[in-house]
């Protein structure tokens, strides 16, 4: 007998601690002025929903709301990362329930923004660029002209033709590219980023695995693109004919924009472009690819300080 009503007594003690545990509890939610406010907004709730709904309660008053509490996403206290508590009264009824909090929405938008910049060989410092990044060099001051009109004309629709910037090693052109992706991210539309010898590259070996067609495919129909530093690269006659010039081609015809940047300028690159591999000049097949080159941009010299010594 001894066992059981000391087994009692036990069950007692808790109990009555259990009991002072959840009044003091109850008090601390139901001073909670969220919780307050919450109520009053609500008079006719029963008393018994509030009672039933303690836990819910409780729950909202530990959380944070709209990261007032959370100094970043990474840091958020609540049981679900990037969600704020909400409550409601439905039917007579209190729910909680979880929506985005602001870190969480910007969050995912930036996310979703990232991918709108696709690139082949890109450094980082490029995809991170940004206008405000230029160099305030009035040599720059053309093409940062052109970049704004360019821009400008992307809230009436996307133009017809990019910008071809050519000029030493140096002056900043890549970087250009960089930045124009960067803007035009904020309007939703995507830009595919090739350095130029890696895509020829790149067409080369996907002749093995069969996906030529595919990755020319894809580079015709990107939103933007962008090839950099085009006549660096030891190209084919096929490359510039069939590659090339059909990507061009299908852009001319789609009212596409292409930005270039190059140590060429146009008519340095006609010749350039001229030279096959074998060392004839094709003067009308280059000739063929510069026209469609013309079609889809402008020509922007740029001739500034060299920014990598700076």
């Amino acid at each position: 007998m001894k066992p059981v009503q000391s087994t009692l007594k036990q069950w007692m003690e808790k109990n009555k601690n259990f009991q002072e545990n959840y009044k003091r509890i109850k008090d601390e939610v139901l001073s909670d002025p969220e919780i307050k406010e919450f109520l009053s907004l609500h008079p006719d709730l029963p008393d018994y929903e509030v009672e039933k709904s303690l836990i819910k309660l409780h729950e909202y008053t530990t959380q944070s709301k709209q990261c007032e509490q959370c100094k970043s996403l990474g840091s958020c206290k609540n049981m679900l990362p990037g969600y704020s508590p909400i409550l409601r009264v439905e039917n007579n009824e209190i729910s909680l329930s979880y929506e985005k909090c602001h870190s969480r929405i910007i969050y995912e938008k930036e996310q979703d923004q990232r991918k709108l910049i696709q690139s082949l060989y890109m450094p980082k410092e490029i995809l991170e660029a940004t206008i405000e990044g230029i160099d305030n060099d009035p040599n720059r001051s053309q093409a940062i002209r052109e970049i704004i009109r360019f821009l400008g004309q992307v809230k009436e629709g996307l133009p017809k033709r990019g910008l071809y910037f050519y000029g030493p090693f140096g002056v900043g052109k890549t970087y250009f590219l960089g930045a124009v992706a960067n803007e035009l991210k904020k309007y939703n539309i995507s830009s595919m980023l090739i350095y130029m010898p890696e895509f020829v590259r790149e067409i080369k070996s996907s002749i093995k695995d069969d996906s030529i067609n595919e990755k020319i495919d894809y580079f015709k129909k990107a939103d933007v693109l962008m090839l950099d530093d085009i006549g660096a690269e030891s190209q084919s006659a096929w490359f510039r004919d069939e590659v090339l010039g059909t990507i061009l081609q299908y852009r001319m015809m789609e009212g596409l924009p292409v930005f270039f940047t190059s140590n060429y300028s146009m008519e340095q690159l006609e010749d350039h472009l001229a030279k096959s591999s074998r060392g004839d000049i094709e003067a009308v097949k280059a000739g063929r690819i510069m026209e469609r080159i013309k079609q889809v941009t402008s020509e922007v010299p740029i001739f500034a300080k060299n920014r990598r010594e700076q």
